[in-house]
């Protein structure tokens, strides 16, 4: 059966692996809780799921001294969920990782949870704006699409959150999912309406200002990468998301680990250990998503 040995294929061939180096970026999970429950989240966050509990700053710290310890070349820390706006610490932990000249870049949903939050990130663009950004999620930039997936009223409160951001500054981006039977360029091209429409100063054919994602479906057909797809594919593994990433979790009622990749945070296989340093061992591609989503899709969390 395909990806069950973790060390080769099921026509018997050498599995890839991805052997890190360095992390460049190091994500943080804040918890898995959400004021959404959007449907195809990877995460499964809903206001219900605390599989993921809320990460300390006490926890963070010790990951961050880790990092600033170590020559591990991390230049970006990343905050995801669940909602990082739920967390009641995410304010100070923002805070001590712009302090110590990380870019820090938060994933959210720009509703209720980070307007609650307003005067404390008003602070923190002040002093630190060329480091902090934050990336919004959005499904569709038509009203109905778009609540499909996350639910009604979701679509006019992320547009308060996006005017807040806009009004005050703020360096924000947007991440979308290539679903609706759309390609790419249809994707931009009609996002770069909405940034018209909504007079947000980005560029929609720019994959920074917007990122956009395959749709992740571990029930779709796709082939496992052997140690021979790299020059088949003419792919650099060292490209690959868990070449020089990692991603801290906090799993209910255990100790905060390490994971291999920011979209499989339940899967045992891919929890590398308590630290960042017991982290730096092989990776085996034995998933789904590492076929589609990384190697095949290109896809990158940051």
């Amino acid at each position: 059966m395909k990806f069950s040995n973790p060390h080769t294929t099921a026509k018997g061939e050498n599995r890839a692996y991805i052997v890190a180096k360095k992390f460049k970026t190091v994500w943080f999970n804040t918890g898995s809780l959400c004021n959404l429950e959007c449907k195809n989240c990877y995460i499964e966050s809903s206001p219900k799921n605390d599989r993921l509990e809320y990460l300390s700053l006490s926890d963070f710290k010790n990951f961050l001294k880790e990092i600033l310890d170590n020559d591990f070349q991390t230049k970006e820390i990343g905050f995801t969920g669940g909602e990082p706006f739920m967390n009641k610490d995410i304010i100070q932990m923002l805070f001590e990782s712009l302090n110590n000249n990380f870019k820090t870049l938060v994933l959210t949903n720009a509703m209720a949870p980070m307007l609650h939050k307003k005067n404390e990130l008003l602070d923190l663009n002040k002093k630190f704006v060329k480091l902090l950004k934050l990336r919004i999620s959005i499904d569709h930039y038509t009203k109905a699409q778009h609540e499909e997936v996350r639910g009604k009223n979701s679509f006019n409160k992320m547009l308060e959150g996006i005017s807040f951001l806009k009004e005050n500054n703020f360096n924000f981006s947007f991440a979308t999912r290539l679903m609706w039977n759309e390609n790419e360029k249809t994707t931009r091209e009609n996002f770069k309406n909405f940034f018209n429409i909504n007079k947000i100063k980005l560029d929609a054919y720019s994959t920074e200002d917007l990122v956009t994602f395959t749709e992740m479906d571990v029930n779709a057909e796709t082939p496992e990468i052997t140690t021979a797809c790299w020059s088949i594919l003419n792919k650099n593994p060292d490209d690959v998301m868990c070449s020089h990433t990692r991603m801290v979790v906090k799993k209910k009622n255990r100790k905060p680990s390490v994971i291999a990749c920011t979209l499989l945070p339940y899967d045992e296989a891919f929890d590398l250990g308590e630290t960042l340093k017991s982290s730096l061992k092989k990776v085996y591609l034995n998933h789904p998503h590492c076929s589609k989503f990384c190697v095949l899709g290109g896809s990158k969390c940051s």
